[in-house]
C-alpha cells in the first residue's frame, strides 16, 4: 500500500497558500504598549530539588455561580406525581365500577322485559276467547281406556 509498490501515480491536489496583507494605509497613530494599571507581583518557589521557579502570581478563578436548586426536592416531586397518576386510576376504577354497575342494571331491565312480554304473550293465548285453539285436544281417559283394550 505504499507509494513506490503502486503502479499508480500520487493524486495531485490543489493547494492554497495564505500569505499576509501588508497595510497600505499608515495606523492613526504611533503604536504604544499599554501598561497594566497595577505591577503583577512576581513569585518565586523553591522545589524539592533546588531549583527555582519564578513567575507572576496568578488569582485564583472564581467559580461560576451555579443555578439556583428549586425550593421542593425531586422526592417531593415524585411523591406528587405518584399521587396524582393513584388518584387517576382509583377515579377510572370508580368510573369502570359505575360503568358495570350501570350495564347490570340495563341488562336486568332487559331481562325483565322480555320476561313481561313473553308472559304477556302466554297469558293471551291461554285466556283467549276465541273458540279456535290452535293445538290438538286428547282426552287422556278415552287414551288410557283404548290403550288397554287394544290387541295386537
Amino acid at each position: 500500500m505504499y507509494p513506490e509498490h503502486s503502479g499508480h501515480r500520487p493524486v495531485e491536489r490543489a493547494v492554497t497558500i495564505h500569505q499576509p496583507t501588508p497595510l497600505t494605509h499608515p495606523p492613526a497613530g504611533p503604536l504604544v504598549p499599554a501598561q497594566p494599571g497595577t505591577v503583577p507581583t512576581v513569585a518565586s518557589i523553591v522545589l524539592p530539588d533546588g531549583r527555582v521557579v519564578t513567575g507572576y502570581a496568578i488569582s485564583a478563578m472564581q467559580p461560576e455561580t451555579l443555578a439556583v436548586k428549586p425550593a421542593v426536592s425531586r422526592t417531593a416531586v415524585n411523591v406528587a406525581l405518584g399521587g396524582v397518576g393513584f388518584l387517576a386510576v382509583c377515579g377510572g376504577l370508580l368510573l369502570l365500577t359505575s360503568f358495570i354497575a350501570a350495564l347490570t342494571a340495563f341488562i336486568t331491565q332487559l331481562i325483565t322485559l322480555a320476561a313481561v312480554i313473553f308472559g304477556g304473550w302466554i297469558a293471551v293465548q291461554i285466556f283467549s276467547t276465541s273458540g279456535h285453539s290452535g293445538g290438538n285436544t286428547f282426552h287422556i281417559r278415552k287414551a288410557v281406556i283404548k290403550r288397554n283394550h287394544f290387541h295386537g
